[in-house]
């Protein structure tokens, strides 16, 4: 069943790329729930009365996706790696709007641990925090904040983003400690 569903996706992300707009339409249905599970992670982290919620996310990440004029689409794994950098965005853009309306304030922690589940546990940071350490981690190795973003926004596990990466599960798995390890020291650094 679920080879089967790859195969739609992967088929109308082909359609689409080929011009197919109403390709993209007969899309979001077919991902709508696996976007809406990776948002609600992705939100899980955050205040109670946060402004942004899981639908609004995904409905906001699904039109930057649909927008995205010179995507080169693969596969549904290519295509959820892109979902997890464009939900990386937005919950930085929402995040700096709020902060810079509370100047300064209001800004909820987020959890990076070894596991998907993205419930208050050891080690929190803001949004804007990880973020920023992201975006110095790709100027040191790009493909640590590929396995970062996967893992983390889009909750793959070790074995789907080293498919989605081409790599082997144990270099996705030293990938992953590694990075933690650097964002963990990056971000407790003061």
């Amino acid at each position: 069943m679920k080879d089967l569903f790859d195969a739609d996706v992967t088929r109308l992300l082909a359609a689409w790329q080929n011009g197919d707009t109403s390709a993209a339409n007969e899309l979001f249905p077919l991902v709508y729930e696996e976007l809406h599970r990776v948002a609600g992670r992705a939100m899980r982290g955050e205040d109670a009365g946060h402004t942004l919620q899981p639908t609004a996310l995904v409905n906001e990440v699904y039109l930057r996706l649909v927008d995205q004029k010179r995507a080169d689409w693969q596969n549904r794994k290519q295509f959820f790696g892109v979902a997890a950098q464009i939900m990386r965005r937005v919950l930085v853009d929402h995040a700096r709007a709020h902060r810079s309306e509370k100047r300064g304030g209001g800004v909820s922690p987020v959890t990076l641990d070894d596991s998907h589940d993205l419930s208050p546990a050891s080690d929190t940071m803001d949004i804007l925090a990880l973020h920023e350490a992201l975006d110095k981690l790709a100027e040191l190795d790009p493909e640590q904040v590929r396995v970062v973003e996967l893992r983390y926004f889009t909750g793959l596990s070790i074995e789907e983003t080293a498919q989605a990466l081409g790599v082997s599960p144990a270099t996705v798995k030293r990938e992953w400690a590694v990075a933690r390890a650097w964002l963990r020291r990056e971000l407790t650094a003061d």
